[in-house]
C-alpha cells in the first residue's frame, strides 16, 4: 500500500468512525473532596466533522437522593437516535448533606461544562436539551429560568441556559403550598421555575399524570398559561390516572409513550429527523 492510500485511510477514519464504546465517564466538577461525574452516551457512529444535538438528564429524588441510572434507558434511546445523551450526577442531601441550592448549582455547572467542552464531545451548542424528572425536572427548568445559585468557581461567561426542555412530572412550583417550600422558604421567589417564567424561556414539553400526588394538574396548566403569555412554545401532555414517576422504565407502556412524544417534540424543533426510526426498548 503506497503512502497516498495510507493517508486517505487515515483521513477517512478521522472524519467518520465508530466511537468504540457506548459511554464515557467524565469528571465535570469537584468541590473539596466531592467529585461529580457525568456519563456520556454517543451515537454508534460519530462523524467528527459534525456537531450533534445533546440531551442532558437530571435524576429525581427530592434533592435528597436518586441515581443517574434513572434515565439510562432514555439516554440509550436518544443516543441511538443521533443525540449525545448525558446523565448528570449532582449533590444531594443523603450523600453530601447538601440543600436544594447546591443541587441547582451543580445542574448549572454541568451545562456550562458541556458548553465549554462542546468541541471535544461534538455537541451543537445551539441544540442542548435539559431534561429531568421530579426534582430533576426542577433542575432542568431552573437552569433555563433561575439567575441565582451559581457556583463561584464557574465561568460565568458561559451560559447555563439550555435551548429546550423536556420535563417529566417536574417540581415547578416551590412557593407556599408547592413542593419543597418547607426547605426553600421565601427563597422560592428566586428558585421556583413557575415564579420566574419570562420572555425567551426555551421551548418546553411537560409530562404529568392526572393522579400525581405531588404536582397538581392545575399547577401544570398555570405553567402553560404563563408560557403562552410570554409566547414560548409549550406542550402539556396529561396521562389519565397516572401517578408520580409514571414515566420511568419500569412502567414500560408510559415510558414508551413519553419517550415517543419527546422524540416528536424534538423533531418539531429540528433537533431530530424522522429517520431512522428506532424501536423504543
Amino acid at each position: 500500500m503506497n503512502r497516498k492510500h495510507i493517508l486517505t485511510l487515515v483521513l477517512i477514519s478521522l472524519i467518520a468512525y465508530s466511537i468504540g464504546y457506548s459511554q464515557e465517564q467524565v469528571l465535570y466538577k469537584q468541590i473539596d473532596t466531592t467529585k461529580l461525574f457525568m456519563e456520556i452516551y454517543y451515537p454508534e457512529t460519530v462523524n467528527t466533522a459534525k456537531e450533534y444535538p445533546a440531551i442532558v438528564f437530571y435524576f429525581g429524588g427530592g434533592w435528597n437522593g436518586g441515581s443517574i441510572k434513572q434515565f439510562e434507558p432514555h439516554a440509550k434511546y436518544f443516543s441511538r437516535r443521533g443525540m449525545i445523551s448525558i446523565l448528570v450526577d449532582y449533590r444531594v442531601k443523603t450523600r453530601q448533606q447538601t440543600t436544594p441550592f447546591e443541587s441547582l448549582k451543580d445542574a448549572k455547572s454541568a451545562i456550562r461544562y458541556i458548553r465549554e467542552n462542546a468541541d471535544k464531545f461534538h455537541i451543537d451548542t445551539s441544540k442542548i436539551v435539559a431534561a429531568g424528572g421530579s426534582a430533576g425536572g426542577h433542575l432542568a427548568a431552573a437552569t433555563a429560568l433561575i439567575d441565582d445559585y451559581n457556583e463561584n468557581t464557574d465561568n460565568m461567561a458561559i451560559s447555563c441556559i439550555p435551548n429546550s426542555l423536556v420535563l417529566f412530572n417536574p417540581v415547578i412550583d416551590n412557593g407556599p403550598g408547592g413542593y419543597g417550600y418547607d426547605r426553600i422558604g421565601d427563597a422560592y421567589k428566586s428558585f421556583s421555575p413557575l415564579h420566574n417564567i419570562k420572555s425567551g424561556t426555551p421551548p418546553t414539553i411537560l409530562f404529568l399524570g392526572t393522579s400525581d400526588n405531588l404536582i397538581p394538574v392545575e399547577t401544570a396548566k398555570y405553567y402553560q398559561k404563563a408560557m403562552e403569555k410570554v409566547k414560548s412554545k409549550f406542550e402539556l401532555h396529561l396521562y389519565e390516572g397516572q401517578g408520580h414517576g409514571f414515566f420511568n422504565y419500569n412502567n414500560f407502556e408510559y415510558y414508551k409513550k413519553t419517550v415517543s412524544e419527546a422524540d416528536d417534540f424534538l423533531q418539531s424543533l429540528g433537533y431530530l429527523n424522522k429517520e431512522p426510526i428506532i424501536e423504543i426498548e
